[in-house]
């Protein structure tokens, strides 16, 4: 039997040998030991800490193909790339960007045995034949990439990725790592339980990303916080020291206005946006790592996989929706270990527009027509048949029924069919499922108040920023614009009465999960309505939290010193 210290030992040479990584980190080392143990992983890492590695060098001990889930194309291109400029075997993808022969020959080196990895987005593993072809090749670990897709608490939650449970149990259940660099804890139960995580270990670094300074400019109309904009940026952009950087904004024309107002005063600037060709962006993202472009201005869709270890500032020129959403765009500064800066120009006006993006309704239409649909047939269907009867395009379709499954209308046999589930009644399936669809909505709203209060605090905005994510910090962090302001204080450290991390249950919105605690206040995410900050002498006099037995599944989190370390 092979130990964790021989495992420790093998995992280090095979880096090295393979890869080329004399050292690695604290975190990389555990999550691997942990997998070749035999145990399923959930490994939160910050941005530039080497996720990739914690499956790249266990998959070359391991019989039988690795398949890594990752949402984008051009992520798996330049996760490709670090393993094609390495000596490990070849590693192959599987998109809809392929020619046939192109598929043709990434299946046959899969059944050779020339490629130990492959690549697929979640909607591949939505067809039928993909899966049967992966199953009779004995896939022997399973990667999920960007993880936090996969929870509905999460910021970037994505329907298909819902749909991986189902899939790991027709590949007969092979050892699971999932990684991301953005969860809280609620959001790390989530996965935990739709993925059917197994005897898992977390690995799981501190958030505080100390090189980052963090601050918040108040501007007063959209006027000034444009000119605000361009008049930080261009200053830093005339310092070689703070030249590049990432501009994030609310809409794609806004892309535009400041692109070419940047340009206007002679930044070496381009605007990235989800509706521009796939040839395009991909121009700017190569453009921009090369150093030919200082500066990008880009929706939310720039930044996902983004590996520039030079990258000075994040400006963001509009709020975001959640300080989940933030904190990972902020993460693509400093990766270097240097200083840089993340600027937020804040106008409260802006969360208005955050409402109105992130008001997404329940496809109430397309619920009746799956629910329909499925009371039809006697016998479990595959989800592939629903197209010819449900008129939606696949996204919403997808996301139907996963809202149906959500309720218990809708269950998915081991053989990845959907049948209907116990005293099943269309209308009532409906209703249910549009219940769920708002009480996510009020959630979404719930992070949008505590993107509100990262904004507006007075307090370290650090210690705020890591509270959100369940990690305490009691002294001010001295790197932000309120320490610098002298505003900042020390906090009181959590007591027994309502750790963080605990569940709790209030009268009136159910049952929750303590997030961080100060003073005088208690932040708790409940369920059903979201983030909610208490007056803790309130809490006190009036019995407003209880404490609830914790039922979640994680076993022995492991949580190495502070920081990511080197390597």
């Amino acid at each position: 039997m092979t130990t964790p210290s021989e495992h420790g030992s093998r995992l280090r040479r095979l880096a090295a040998e393979k890869f080329g990584w004399e050292h690695l980190r604290e975190e990389q080392s555990a999550a691997m030991e942990h997998v070749m143990a035999g145990h399923d992983v959930l490994a939160v890492l910050p941005t530039g800490a080497g996720k990739s590695a914690i499956y790249q060098v266990p998959a070359l001990l391991l019989d039988g193909p690795t398949l890594v889930v990752s949402p984008l194309i051009a992520l798996q291109n330049d996760q490709m790339e670090g393993i094609d400029g390495s000596r490990a075997p070849e590693a192959v993808a599987l998109n809809s960007a392929q020619r046939g022969q192109e598929r043709r020959d990434a299946w046959a080196a899969l059944d050779d045995g020339t490629a130990e990895y492959v690549f697929l987005s979640p909607e591949q593993l939505a067809k039928d034949e993909v899966v049967d072809a992966l199953d009779r090749l004995g896939v022997s670990l399973f990667v999920v990439d960007e993880a936090h897709c996969v929870s509905s608490w999460g910021h970037d939650f994505r329907p298909d990725y819902l749909r991986l449970g189902q899939v790991l149990d027709r590949l007969g259940h092979p050892r699971v790592i999932a990684l991301t660099a953005t969860a809280a804890p609620p959001v790390r139960r989530d996965i935990v339980t739709r993925l059917g995580l197994r005897d898992h270990r977390e690995v799981v670094a501190s958030f505080d990303r100390p090189n980052l300074h963090l601050s918040v400019e108040r501007c007063t109309d959209d006027a000034a916080k444009r000119a605000a904009v361009v008049a930080r940026v261009r200053a830093l952009d005339a310092d070689p020291a703070t030249r590049r950087g990432l501009v994030y904004v609310a809409s794609r024309k806004d892309t535009g206005h400041y692109a070419g107002e940047l340009a206007g005063t002679g930044v070496r600037v381009a605007a990235y946006h989800a509706g521009m060709k796939a040839a395009d962006r991909e121009e700017v993202h190569q453009d921009f790592l090369a150093d030919r472009v200082d500066v990008v201005v880009a929706t939310s869709a720039f930044g996902m996989g983004i590996d520039k270890p030079d990258v000075r500032f994040v400006a963001h020129a509009s709020v975001p929706d959640s300080l989940d959403s933030y904190y990972q765009q902020i993460g693509r500064a400093g990766r270097d270990g240097d200083p840089a800066e993340a600027i937020l120009f804040y106008r409260p006006e802006d969360l208005v527009l955050q409402k109105f993006l992130t008001a997404t309704k329940a496809p109430e239409d397309t619920l009746a027509e799956v629910a329909h649909a499925l009371d039809r047939h006697d016998e479990p269907v595959r989800p592939g048949r629903l197209k010819d009867e449900v008129d939606a395009s696949p996204a919403r379709r997808t996301r139907a029924v996963n809202l149906l499954e959500q309720v218990g209308a809708v269950t998915t046999t081991e053989s990845g069919r959907l049948d209907t589930g116990p005293g099943f009644t269309p209308d009532e399936a409906v209703e249910q499922a549009v219940d769920a669809a708002r009480a996510h909505q009020r959630v979404v709203r719930s992070r949008i108040r505590m993107m509100r209060g990262y904004a507006e605090t007075t307090g370290c905005r650090r210690q705020h920023l890591l509270g959100y994510f369940g990690e305490e910090l009691l002294d001010p962090c001295g790197n932000c614009d309120t320490c610098d302001a002298g505003t900042a204080e020390r906090r009181s450290p959590g007591s027994d009465e309502f750790p963080v991390d605990s569940s709790v249950r209030h009268p009136q919105w159910g049952v929750g999960v303590v997030m961080s605690v100060e003073q005088d206040r208690v932040t708790v995410l409940f369920d059903d309505v979201g983030y909610k900050t208490l007056s803790l002498p309130d809490v006190r006099e009036h019995d407003l939290l209880e404490p609830e037995p914790d039922d979640t599944t994680s076993k022995e989190p492991h949580r190495p010193g502070t920081g990511a370390g080197g390597g």
